[in-house]
Formats: C-alpha cells, structure tokens, sequence
C-alpha cells in the first residue's frame, strides 16, 4: 500500500469514527428530539397528559404527574434543556 492510500484509510476510519457520535446537531430532528425528551421523562415515572405522549409511551407504572417533581439526575437535566432548546431553535411543535 502507498503511504497515501494508508493515509486515505486512516482518515475515513477517523471520520467514520467521528459521525458515530452522539452530538445535539447530528442528524436530530424534531420527532426524535421530542422522543428522546418524553423517553427520559417515562424512564423516571412521568404521567403523560398529551395524547401523542401517551400513544407512544403510554402511562402504567407512572408516579409523578407534575414534571417538575420528576427526579431525575443534573444530566438527565441537561439532557432535557439541551433537548427543548433544540425543539425551539428550530421551531418544533410539540
């Protein structure tokens, strides 16, 4: 092999590398980030109200109707905020 060649392969292997990872502008659209918010809620024992949360999630086991009595980690938070930014940046509906 050439030592370009070896190069080329070495750089897509880094960059396939790179694109596996989880980053906020990666290929995220509004129905996934709305996903990924109301997935984190339902793995902490939210009870949804919308219908649309409800069909997709559903609302056995749940324990907290209020959000914001909802106990989730200070990175379960961050991961929400960085989530509804998302959503309002580019104007998604809920």
């Amino acid at each position: 092999m050439t030592r370009s060649f070896t190069q080329a392969l070495a750089i897509g292997a880094l960059l396939l590398g790179l694109q596996a990872l989880p980053t906020p502008a990666r290929a995220l659209d509004c129905d996934e980030a709305w996903y990924k918010r109301n997935e984190v809620y339902k793995q902490a024992g939210y009870c949804f109200t919308t219908k649309r949360a409800i069909d997709a999630f559903g609302n056995a086991g749940c324990k907290y109707d209020n959000v914001g009595d909802v106990p989730l980690s200070v990175r379960q938070w961050e991961t929400v905020a960085e989530l509804k930014a998302f959503e309002r940046k580019y104007r998604c509906a809920d």
